[in-house]
């Protein structure tokens, strides 16, 4: 039988060889653990805002806006509140009327669902900014065909309808219905809506 410390064919012991294998595994385990800790620290440090309130810039409309606001803060709230936007409707609250839609990046979202400092870097986009002008194809389309009747839903429907007829100018008028599918009017005026874009799609 081997004795520990009698010397193997290459010349390490089998003494030496465990110690230094405990030496490796101790360095290793050393070593993953400081970069689990450093991990962990990078992690709550980006996370560190709030719970005061903290400078939030956002891009509204083509112009950069930046304002103090609590982490918490929905991106409706601080388009409504803080920047004076009231053009995108505070209704349900919960993702199902539609009524608070902006375009995100030209895409449909739900203002009351998106945190204002989530929406840093993305191009918002509210009712007031597709026209600085004239109305648009859309806009005028609904006033036209009376496509709406209170009008408070009537906003979260032409953003939608403009994200569409950007992507797809001649819709059918099942593509138009799927997409004012998130939205709800509470008048009622859906027949009118679904016409009105239609016939936008004539014009753009």
């Amino acid at each position: 039988m081997r004795r520990p410390d009698e010397p193997l064919a290459s010349g390490v012991s089998r003494r030496d060889f465990l110690r230094g294998l405990g030496t490796t595994a101790v360095s290793t385990a050393a070593l993953g653990a400081r970069s689990v800790a450093a991990g962990l620290a990078q992690a709550n440090a980006e996370r560190l805002n709030g719970p005061g309130a903290v400078p939030v810039t956002l891009a509204i409309n083509g112009e950069r806006k930046t304002f103090t606001l609590e982490p918490r803060t929905t991106l409706l709230e601080a388009l409504r509140t803080n920047a004076g936007l009231t053009g995108p409707k505070e209704v349900c609250e919960k993702a199902t009327c539609g009524a608070c839609t902006v375009l995100l990046d030209g895409v449909p979202a739900y203002a009351c669902m998106i945190l204002a400092i989530d929406a840093q870097g993305r191009e918002i986009t509210t009712v007031e900014g597709l026209s600085r002008g004239p109305l648009t194809p859309i806009q005028q389309a609904i006033v036209e065909k009376d496509g709406l009747q209170c009008g408070y839903c009537t906003p979260g429907f032409v953003m939608s309808l403009t994200a569409l007829l950007k992507n797809n100018p001649r819709p059918t008028e099942a593509e138009v219905r799927k997409a004012c599918s998130g939205h709800l009017c509470r008048c009622g005026a859906y027949p009118r809506i679904f016409a009105a874009a239609l016939a936008a799609s004539t014009r753009v």
